[in-house]
């Protein structure tokens, strides 16, 4: 067994053009101050990376590192969430996806997913010159609106679907396998890739690919009424990134899993802050400590109701009172009485 790393925090509800989070020298000591011994940058945000100039140059990757561990942090991860929700957009969803992208990309769907296909292959890249072997995503949705059918799928569609979304990403994932980067796809709703059975689809679509693997948030889970510590069971060879992130769902007589149109505060299924939810994470630190999960814990603070600082200084210590220091010994060696081959077969009577 491997003891989880740990606590991390991802940046990117963070960030902020007012000090301290404006620039990752910042950020980085105010994160260390708290607690955090680990940081995952967002890749979009060029007030924290350039993520050409970081793929480009190993020098300016160094610098970067630099810059973190200086206040005492690691880089654990990058995030192309953003990017990777470009690779595969539904024409329905064109104009909400701009601010994804470049503003001269505007409206302009094929134009989007190219520049966000490359904005991946940089990725793989950078997380190589920074030492990273992981890097988050989202996998894009050709098929969301499609998720409570009516009409009725036509026959098919699925099928089609996801042999189009592989097409997408396996020249992206083949570029991280190059560089020897998995890429984990976070599961969440409104993404083509959101529970068990539709990574299991992607999976075999892309050939079992190494490279395509999971970024494990219970909380989206939690808000689809899913078993996220049985899917641990399933899924642990493919878990290389973890999100702490808590959430509750409390359905009533008037609303449930969709929430009836309603905002953060007064939907069904909300996030919240570290211990302000319903996840049980001393059955998931557990189980993935029981699994050898070698990667890092990173808290992804959203919640509707407590301020953002107030979640980053409570996550650190909680994180950190959930990492498992693992055993190298069991509990009840102190009553061993020693063996070997002849003494076995002897208890045995043989």
């Amino acid at each position: 067994m491997k003891t989880i790393k740990g606590p991390a925090v991802f940046l990117a509800q963070f960030a902020d053009d007012k000090a301290p989070f404006n620039n990752l020298k910042n950020i980085s000591q105010y994160m260390a101050d708290l607690g955090y011994k680990g940081i995952q940058i967002p890749s979009w945000d060029s007030r924290m990376i350039d993520l050409q100039k970081a793929a480009e140059s190993k020098t300016y990757a160094d610098e970067i590192k630099g810059v973190v561990a200086d206040a005492g942090m690691e880089i654990t991860e990058l995030s192309t969430h953003l990017q990777g929700q470009l690779v595969a957009v539904h024409p329905a969803y064109n104009e909400l996806f701009d601010g994804f992208a470049p503003a001269n990309l505007k409206g302009d769907l094929k134009g989007k997913s190219e520049w966000a296909t490359q904005q991946l292959k940089y990725a793989a890249k950078a997380s190589s010159n920074l030492g990273l072997n992981a890097c988050a995503s989202f996998s894009g949705a050709l098929m969301w609106h499609t998720v409570y059918p009516w009409p009725q799928r036509p026959a098919g569609l699925v099928d089609t679907g996801f042999g189009e979304l592989a097409k997408r990403w396996l020249p992206i994932l083949n570029e991280f396998d190059q560089y020897g980067v998995d890429v984990c796809y976070e599961l969440h709703p409104g993404e083509d890739l959101h529970d068990g059975i539709t990574f299991e689809m992607f999976l075999e679509k892309v050939g079992g690919h190494k490279r395509a693997n999971i970024l494990y948030d219970p909380s989206h889970f939690v808000l689809q009424c899913l078993d996220y510590l049985q899917f641990i069971d399933f899924y642990h060879d493919r878990i290389k990134m973890f999100h702490v992130k808590d959430a509750e769902f409390n359905p009533t007589g008037k609303q449930g899993v969709y929430g009836g149109f309603q905002g953060w505060v007064e939907r069904a299924g909300r996030f919240r802050s570290l211990g302000d939810g319903q996840v049980d994470f001393a059955g998931i630190f557990s189980k993935l400590s029981q699994y050898n999960y070698s990667g890092w814990a990173v808290l992804e603070w959203e919640c509707a109701i407590k301020h953002p600082e107030q979640g980053a200084a409570e996550g650190a210590p909680f994180i950190d009172s959930h990492i498992i220091r693992v055993t190298e010994k069991a509990f009840d060696d102190f009553a061993s009485t020693g063996a070997d081959e002849a003494f076995n077969r002897k208890i045995l009577g043989i």
